[in-house]
């Protein structure tokens, strides 16, 4: 999971948006500003191109290994697009079918409303971090389509108050959104229902003037004892 903000993401300017929800997958190229091999290497398969160039090797290195073989591999562009298009739609990708059986309906229903009350506490807890008493915020949780491989998943914090934008996130933010994965819910089980629904961003919004008192005096008390 990589959380998106302007204190996780190096090229902040792809971060501005004039509505709601933000969507980065196949828009923009985010560049985190810190991150283990297994992230980095992900993120650079999410790149299209990239892949693309991966599945035409081997008409790189047929003409190498044999000269009778060159002109015929490299003459042959509808071959190349029909091992692009197989690459990308039956390996990195599931049929309808295969879509369909990725999770059973009332297992996908309990995942979404696992993943609904876990978003909506970590934004009460964010709304009262950051004392907002107007507008929503909205958890938007997008992930990569592809599969058979480790699932990407972006999370952001988005606001309309006092313009679209993405919520600035602290150590004690992402630490609440840290809290909604685990074995019971993993991003792997939603990357499931996703594919059955063929939906691959979900968007919780969290109304800010439903945040009790005590949720903001406890927000308030962490803060401050962070702080000493």
């Amino acid at each position: 999971m990589l959380i998106v903000s302007d204190t996780t993401i190096s090229n902040r300017g792809v971060l501005e948006t004039r509505s709601l929800p933000k969507k980065f997958m196949g828009r923009v190229q985010l560049v985190p500003r810190r991150g283990g091999f297994r992230l980095w290497t992900r993120m650079i398969v999410e790149i299209q191109i990239l892949r693309y160039l991966s599945a035409l090797l081997p008409f790189v290195a047929i003409p190498l290994l044999s000269r009778d073989l060159a002109l015929p591999v490299t003459q042959a562009p509808l071959a190349m697009l029909i091992v692009i298009a197989f690459v990308e739609m039956k390996v990195l990708r599931l049929s309808k079918a295969g879509r369909a059986r990725a999770v059973d309906a009332d297992t996908a229903a309990r995942r979404l409303d696992t993943l609904a009350f876990r978003a909506r506490a970590a934004l009460r807890k964010i709304a009262a971090r950051h004392a907002l008493t107007e507008g929503e915020l909205r958890l938007v949780i997008e992930q990569s389509e592809l599969a058979r491989i480790a699932p990407l998943t972006l999370v952001s914090v988005q606001t309309d108050r006092p313009a679209p934008r993405l919520l600035s996130l602290d150590e004690g933010d992402r630490a609440a959104l840290a809290d909604l994965f685990d074995a019971d819910l993993t991003e792997r089980d939603l990357l499931a229902v996703n594919h059955r629904d063929d939906l691959y961003i979900r968007d919780i919004a969290q109304e800010t003037r439903a945040i009790s008192a005590h949720a903001r005096l406890a927000a308030a008390l962490e803060k401050r004892a962070g702080a000493a």
